[in-house]
């Protein structure tokens, strides 16, 4: 079902002059992280220990963090004890490393699991979700549940992104004003702000991408089925991902070597993809010169796939297509999709066919609960009535919930629907890369995400720059299945990741304000691109954080009032 295809991810390699020698757990990497841990310049416990307490200050600002897991530092002593007396079998990846999850993913411990909604608090889940229990049995330690917009952005079409009712506005660290975007925004401010180490994120259509762009973070979406969706709160199982959200490209890989494999309780989505999945894992293709002889696609001219004819947003871009060039790449230009206009059209059925999707894959999930205040779609909607003010109903009503509970099944509307979406996959994206011969198309910002979650392909987001009011935006790469295959697979987006330089993603110098939001002052230098990356069933990302002066010194941005009067309104994404 799932067959290998090469994606292809710039790194962008950050060296910054000067830097101190000495270990800093803030913008540390996992390979820093361990490497501390083995000279005993840290613990697990002091770890955990320093991102509850940058939580504690941090997440009254910032709303990144719906949980902490009571059990942490418990876990984290026994991170260290493991490694203390040698025990076998000791992961060096994941082992003793903090993780956020998203609030839609099951965790069987103390911790709730509710998407953001009161509906769920106190729901008991039956056991651990398939990439919670692959990450314990890595070793790491699940410090909390991020926040997220609430129902993963499907409930009401008005609230904007990050909005939940029990953690409320989620707020970009670099801008307050700018929209976190996507619904993992807990997920990708969480890390950015160096509240922990990394996280996972959940992506229907744009949720890991778009938050990793706007809040300058690697973000991996992988191909539907190479990790396991059985114990996360669904929206389409047919879209529906689980992928790591990092500051490196490497730490990102490090999550997705954790999470992949075969699920019996997802197997028909995780079966064939889970062949694909190389031996050793994706951390030994972070080569150096993953560029050389790609082929990646680049549309100027076209919506959706690429650049739209927009002069402002490719002079944001043009330094980044020289430096691919100069890597080794080869750009493919002048590019044509046939019949663009009747494809692009085909994608208003994607909001047919989930909200018939989300209401008997919602409904299944909350029968399989122990325990639940709630256990239908219906009961959600009937509790979000009654409890009006709690979940501040008035001000985003429940319309996409309305609409979805109207729905019977697929019937013959959305099989048309479901048709026209694997036309336009078919017809679009797919046809434009075969016969082009390409190994990935170039978007900017998380641009191309539709087409991506209609057809299930995956996709990276890597840091790609600030616009002038400090606001961070990213770069994507895109792409599709092989000829024959029956679908898209991640399979290959991690070989030839060229993280092997230990420049890449080097730490960013932030500074917090102590009495406001603020945001993240980080120094960089000019990015330049040491790799590509091509993996084999797995998605890695390269993250260009480097700038030769510090973009938001200091700058100070003073909430008052709701803070959804300063946040954007919903971006469509899930």
């Amino acid at each position: 079902m799932i067959k290998p295809i090469l994606l292809l991810i710039l790194l962008f390699q950050s060296i910054i002059a000067g830097e101190n020698s000495d270990f800093t757990i803030r913008e540390a990497t996992i390979q820093e992280i361990q490497t501390a841990f083995n000279q005993k310049k840290l613990t697990s416990k002091g770890l955990v220990e320093f991102y509850i307490e940058e939580i504690t200050k941090l997440n009254p600002i910032f709303r990144a963090v719906i949980e902490l897991n009571p059990d942490a530092v418990r876990q984290a002593e026994k991170a260290d004890q493991e490694r203390e007396t040698n025990t076998p079998n000791l992961g060096f990846g994941m082992h003793g490393i903090p993780i956020l999850l998203k609030d839609n993913i099951a965790t069987k411990d103390k911790l709730n699991t509710t998407a953001g909604s009161y509906a769920l608090l106190k729901s008991v889940v039956p056991q651990d979700a398939y990439v919670v229990k692959k990450l314990r049995e890595s070793g790491a330690i699940i410090l909390g549940k991020a926040s997220m917009s609430e129902w993963a952005h499907f409930r009401s079409s008005l609230s904007p992104s990050g909005w939940n009712a029990r953690a409320k506005q989620a707020v970009n660290p670099y801008v307050a004003t700018v929209d976190p975007c996507g619904s993992s925004t807990g997920s990708a401010i969480s890390v950015a702000t160096n509240m922990v180490t990394v996280s996972l994120g959940t992506e229907t259509d744009g949720s890991i991408l778009c938050p990793s762009s706007a809040n300058s973070v690697v973000g991996i979406k992988p191909t539907v089925g190479l990790t396991s969706r059985a114990g996360v709160i669904p929206v389409s199982p047919r879209q529906d991902t689980i992928g790591p959200i990092c500051r490196t490209v490497a730490d990102a890989v490090y999550v997705l070597d954790a999470i992949v494999g075969f699920d019996n309780n997802d197997a028909v989505a995780t079966q064939e993809a889970s062949q694909y999945i190389p031996k050793g894992g994706y951390l030994k293709h972070l080569i150096s010169d993953g560029l050389k002889g790609k082929r990646l696609g680049i549309m100027r001219a076209y919506p959706y796939f690429g650049f739209a004819n927009d002069t402002k947003t490719l002079n944001k871009f043009e330094k980044h297509f020289a430096v691919l060039s100069q890597s080794g790449a080869t750009l493919v230009e002048n590019l044509e999709i046939i019949d663009l206009d009747h494809i692009v059209s085909m994608f208003n059925s994607e909001f047919i066919a989930i909200l018939a999707e989300f209401k008997i894959a919602l409904n299944a999930y909350q029968k399989e609960l122990m325990a639940s205040p709630v256990r239908s779609l219906a009961d959600v909607i009937t509790f979000n009535e009654k409890f009006a003010d709690l979940e501040e109903l008035k001000k985003y009503p429940q319309d996409f919930f309305l609409a979805a509970e109207e729905t019977g099944g697929i019937g013959e509307l959305e099989k048309e629907a479901l048709m026209n979406l694997t036309r336009a996959s078919k017809n679009g994206f797919e046809k434009l890369m075969k016969k082009n011969k390409l190994d990935a198309l170039v978007t900017p910002y998380s641009h191309g995400s539709t087409v991506l979650a209609i057809g299930g392909y995956p996709g990276i987001s890597v840091p790609s720059g600030y616009d002038d009011n400090g606001a961070p935006y990213g770069i994507c790469f895109q792409a599709a299945s092989e000829p024959g295959a029956k679908s898209p697979s991640v399979s290959t987006l991690s070989r030839g990741l060229g993280l092997a330089s230990s420049g890449a993603g080097r730490r960013r110098q932030r500074q917090h304000q102590s009495t406001v939001v603020v945001a993240v002052a980080r120094s960089r230098q000019s990015p330049v691109a040491s790799s590509l990356a091509l993996c084999v069933c797995g998605l890695s990302r390269s993250r260009l954080l480097s700038r030769s002066r510090v973009l938001v010194t200091g700058v100070q941005v003073r909430v008052e009032g709701p803070l959804s009067n300063i946040v954007g309104g919903p971006n469509n994404t899930y």
